[in-house]
């Protein structure tokens, strides 16, 4: 029932079945100290901006290294998808990966420590919960009851107990810099966040989050085509609502098909604020859009046809066409793209026959 216990999993956990996406624009010598929790795994690095620019990567990393001029490449028309100078990008290495997890971090963020001082493994909390089922379907009020030392409480139906469904995102937080938008941040200077909450909890079905892009994890073979950021930055109206936008359609993509998704652990350390005066610059009309944006997923019902992420994402994509093309013409430039996103995951990618989903159905727990 509750309580799993995956012991073993700190040192290296399934480091066969994880891929490191960063994306940057620099040297990545914050790696070095990630050293001891993330030399053990493949990374796919995605640099933006000028593919000019040499970036070194620490020694002993295994890793692939691709700009634009290998997304040009690679995807050849199909390239005008991927976000230019923002950090949507790394969907490329979501894209490109053929790995069963996907970890994705910022070039900014750093290991942080529990209250005991110890510092904190993120890719084995991450895999932890991914690896224990979620419970979106009622909440319990211990939080995640596959926690060890937890369960589920007084009240809460043993029809629901036995059961729970894949998990199919966990996204994690952060100490020091908040992930803040420009208006807070231009009148909470200074502010810092340094609570540590010990918990992890699945979201509800049906409820939307606002999902940061910088210590995240997923399933790809769930919801991989799902995992767009959009199409922002250089050339587009809008930016910095690149994790957004995926974390949106993503779930509503798992509440169609029945998965989860957990939020809480692991923390890491966020280590600077971007600049507030830019950053307004860049989410001025996404600050308007969100109001919009958000009643446009929490309103979506998608069709009994859509039983896989690429049918759903599809889906999403005819209707913000419909929808949000009068809020702004440049939703239905993201709705083509989002159209060509998944006609690129497939050539990349090539569906399975009868891919795995629940349909909207509870999953026996392994």
């Amino acid at each position: 029932m509750a309580g799993y216990n995956l012991k073993g999993i700190e040192a290296a956990p399934l480091k066969d079945d994880v891929d490191i996406v960063i994306p940057t624009i620099r040297s990545l010598d914050f790696l070095e100290q990630w050293r001891p929790f993330l030399q053990h795994y493949h990374l796919i690095i995605v640099q933006d901006g000028d593919p000019s620019i040499k970036i070194k990567v620490p020694e002993g990393y295994d890793y692939e290294l691709y700009n634009r001029n290998d997304i040009n490449r690679i995807l050849g028309p199909r390239a005008n998808c991927i976000s230019y100078k923002d950090g949507g990008c790394r969907c490329f290495g979501f894209m490109v990966s053929k790995k069963k997890y996907i970890y994705t971090i910022d070039d900014d963020c750093f290991v942080a420590k529990d209250p005991s001082g110890k510092e904190i493994n993120v890719i084995a909390q991450h895999i932890r919960n991914l690896e224990t089922p979620s419970t979106p379907h009622y909440f319990n009020t211990l939080y995640d009851p596959f926690r060890e030392g937890t369960d589920f409480v007084r009240g809460y139906p043993f029809s629901l107990r036995e059961e729970g469904v894949q998990t199919a995102i966990s996204h994690g937080l952060w100490l020091n810099i908040p992930d803040y938008d420009a208006p807070t941040q231009l009148v909470k200077p200074r502010e810092r966040n340094t609570r540590y909450v010990d918990a992890v909890m699945t979201i509800p079905k049906g409820v939307l989050y606002p999902m940061c892009g910088m210590n995240l994890a997923f399933n790809r073979e769930l919801v991989g085509p799902a995992m767009y950021f959009g199409l922002m930055g250089e050339g587009q109206p809008i930016s910095r609502y690149d994790d957004m936008w995926a974390g949106w359609a993503a779930k509503v993509v798992c509440d169609q098909l029945g998965f989860g998704v957990k939020t809480g652990l692991p923390y890491l350390w966020h280590s600077k604020a971007s600049n507030p005066f830019v950053n307004l610059k860049k989410e001025h009309k996404g600050l308007h859009w969100q109001e919009d944006m958000v009643p446009f997923f929490q309103n979506l019902c998608l069709s009994k046809e859509s039983d896989t992420a690429a049918k759903c994402y599809m889906e999403i994509s005819k209707m913000t066409k419909e929808k949000l093309t009068k809020v702004d013409p440049y939703f239905e430039k993201l709705a083509d793209a989002m159209v060509t996103w998944i006609e690129a995951w497939e050539e990349l990618n090539p569906p399975v026959k009868n891919e795995a989903f629940s349909d909207g159905k509870e999953v026996k727990a392994k």
